[in-house]
């Protein structure tokens, strides 16, 4: 098992969602009319920090939603294994409101469009945009990319990176995995 070389460590990492929360600020001011949703399951604990960082800096009240997207990708039947589906919890529609999508990591696109899919559930949005800590920009499969990103990384297809999070791993840093089996 190969260790992961860190991208960002604990200061950068806190710079960085930091950026995040005064790049949404900018964009949404008090959020009268804006809604985060966290992707599950990567993009929960980013969501979360970033709720809670913005409520600390006086912003909100801001709703917040966690959605799951297991049945709407496109890959859910060809799996050889079943999947584990999490919790939707939105106690809101989104008609009308400005969504913020919310994921750790950008990499083909296809959570996001999973994502879009099932947002559609919950009404018409006005508008749609998309923050990830880690935006991997090489090997997209669709023209998804995120208007707020923490770090862009150029990274072979075979590459691998992980966020983690201090309250699951102990430490906030991100890392990058030469080979993805090395991430096991």
């Amino acid at each position: 098992m190969e260790t992961g070389r860190i991208i960002l460590d604990e200061t950068r990492f806190q710079i960085t969602l930091e950026r995040l929360c005064l790049q949404l600020i900018e964009e949404y001011d008090d959020f009268q009319d804006a809604v985060l949703i966290g992707i599950q399951t990567g993009g929960i604990p980013l969501c979360e920090r970033i709720t809670r960082r913005l409520t600390e800096l006086g912003i909100g009240p801001i709703l917040y939603g966690q959605l799951d997207i297991t049945f709407y990708r496109d890959d859910f039947r060809t799996r050889t294994t079943p999947l584990a589906a999490h919790a939707t919890r939105m106690n809101f529609l989104v008609e009308g409101l400005r969504v913020v999508l919310v994921d750790d990591v950008v990499y083909t696109g296809r959570t996001i469009q999973a994502a879009l899919t099932a947002l559609n559930h919950y009404g018409r949005p006005k508008s749609v945009r998309l923050l990830s800590m880690i935006d991997r920009r090489f090997n997209r499969h669709l023209p998804i990319q995120p208007n707020f990103s923490g770090l862009v990384v150029d990274a072979l297809d075979e590459a691998y990176v992980r966020v983690e999070w201090a309250e699951e791993q102990g430490r906030d840093q991100v890392l990058l995995f030469a080979n993805q089996d090395d991430n096991r």
